[in-house]
């Protein structure tokens, strides 16, 4: 079948962003509720008037309220350096390597106690769930990643694969050999571009190896990328009943649809959303 990339690549999509996508909530609460006692305990802190002297209380009481201060700075660490005038310290907050006042020291000058005693904040349970919502913002492009996987099984599940059956997530090019017994020996100079496949589909006559990723903005490796696909499927022609499919979308690849064209006028079963959403997996030999 003969296929106009032009074409091809005008149904594109801009965004896959599903509802959860901007904020994972699940993990923040679960983040936050592990140090759920150790914030209850901090709230006493908050409107005090000696506040150092109750902090240095508290941390002698229940020194496990250390761990919690990172996460307050947004730091995912249990350690953080500060260089001042006259020191440097590597603050540890799993167990104190420094002096109470040394610690004493760090609240007043991170601007810690001043939030706590000038009641800026009510509740260090509701302040962490806003940090946690601003660091889990960083997430969003690794989900995006996800997205596109999950979305192609969702159609590889439609088609009537089943998982684990016909269909498998995540399998290494020797798993494969294994499993199907193949040589697929001309493929170790160029596996390196995937290390292990997204989705493996077992027909009666084939096996399909299938990539997938979602651009939504342009990136420094798209032309490696689709060099690096058109190379593999160049080596899987070679193979007795092994397919490559790519999917791939996103209008990230509008900087770079040169190298895109090449592989698509090499590989027929380079494919986007517009072609799953027509039930292309649903006619695989």
């Amino acid at each position: 079948m003969n296929r106009n990339f032009d074409e091809w690549f005008s149904k594109f999509k801009n965004k896959i962003s599903t509802y959860g996508y901007y904020v994972d909530f699940n993990k923040i609460y679960k983040l936050a509720d592990k140090y759920k006692i150790e914030l209850n305990i901090l709230n006493s802190l908050v409107g005090s008037k000696n506040i150092e002297e109750e902090f240095e209380n508290i941390i002698i009481k229940y020194p496990e309220t250390l761990q919690v201060i990172p996460s307050l700075l947004a730091v995912r660490s249990n350690e953080i350096y500060v260089k001042d005038i006259t020191n440097e310290y590597l603050f540890k907050f799993d167990k104190m390597v420094y002096s109470i006042e040394d610690y004493i020291k760090f609240m007043r000058e991170t601007g810690l106690f001043d939030l706590l005693q000038n009641h800026i904040i009510n509740n260090l349970y509701d302040y962490l769930l806003g940090v946690e919502v601003g660091l889990d913002s960083n997430g969003r492009k690794n989900r995006g990643g996800d997205l596109m996987e999950k979305l192609v099984e969702d159609y590889i599940i439609k088609a009537g694969y089943i998982k684990n059956e016909n269909y498998f997530k995540e399998m290494y090019t020797s798993e494969i050999e294994d499993k199907y017994d193949l040589d697929l020996s001309l493929l170790k100079g160029e596996i390196e571009a995937t290390k292990r496949w997204d989705y493996v589909i077992k027909t009666n006559n084939q096996i399909y190896v299938i990539e997938t990723n979602f651009y939504s903005s342009q990136g420094s490796k798209l032309n490696e990328t689709a060099r690096s696909y058109e190379l593999i499927a160049d080596k899987v022609k070679q193979i007795d009943g092994l397919t490559f499919i790519w999917i791939t979308d996103g209008i990230g690849w509008e900087h770079a649809k040169l190298p895109l064209n090449e592989t698509f006028n090499v590989l027929e079963t380079l494919y986007n959303i517009n072609d799953l959403e027509k039930g292309v997996l649903s006619h695989l030999e």
